[in-house]
C-alpha cells in the first residue's frame, strides 16, 4: 500500500496524523504540541511563582524583621505592606496559572498582566531578598514569552 492510501485508510479510521504545519485545504495553521507544552510549562510556572511569591508575603507578615533593608534605596515601604502585596499578588497569580493550565483564552491576557505586574513589583522588592526576586522575575519573563508567542497554541489544543 503506498504512503498516501496509509494516510487515507487512517483519516478515515479517525486518527489524525499531525496537529503541526498547516492544513492545505483551510490554509489555517495547526497547533503545535511542542509549543502546548511551553505554554503548559509556563503555567506551572506561573502557579509556583505565585506560590514563592505568597510566601514571601507570608514571610513578610509574619517577621517584617526577617528582610534585611537597606537604606539607599529609592523605595522604602514597611516589609508587611510589602508582605500584603505579595500575599494577595501571589494569589491572584497562582489562579491565574491555573486558568492558563485549563486553557482559558482570557488567562494569556491575564497571564501576561500578572507577570508584568510581578515584575514590576519584584523589581521593587530587590533591596529586602535579591535572589527570589530575580528568580520570580525570570519566571515572569518566560510566562510573558510563552504566552504572546505560543498562547493559541493550547486554545488549540
Amino acid at each position: 500500500m503506498s504512503a498516501a492510501g496509509r494516510t487515507g485508510a487512517r483519516e478515515s479510521e479517525g486518527v489524525e496524523m499531525s496537529h503541526q504545519g498547516s492544513s492545505p485545504q483551510t490554509g489555517q495553521r495547526g497547533y503545535s504540541a511542542g509549543a502546548v507544552g511551553v505554554l503548559v510549562f509556563a503555567a506551572v510556572l506561573m502557579m509556583v511563582g505565585g506560590v514563592l511569591q505568597a510566601l514571601e508575603g507570608l514571610v513578610a507578615i509574619a517577621n517584617d524583621e526577617f528582610f534585611v533593608k537597606t537604606e539607599k534605596w529609592l523605595f522604602k515601604f514597611d516589609a508587611t505592606t510589602w508582605g500584603w502585596i505579595h500575599l494577595l499578588l501571589g494569589i491572584v497569580i497562582v489562579l491565574a496559572g491555573v486558568a492558563l493550565f485549563r486553557g482559558a483564552v482570557w488567562a494569556r491576557t491575564v497571564a501576561v498582566l500578572l507577570a508584568s505586574l510581578s515584575i514590576v513589583t519584584n523589581f521593587l522588592w530587590l533591596p529586602y531578598y535579591p535572589w527570589w526576586s530575580l528568580t520570580v522575575i525570570t519566571f515572569g519573563v518566560f510566562v510573558i514569552w510563552a504566552a504572546t508567542v505560543h498562547g493559541r497554541d493550547i486554545a488549540e489544543s
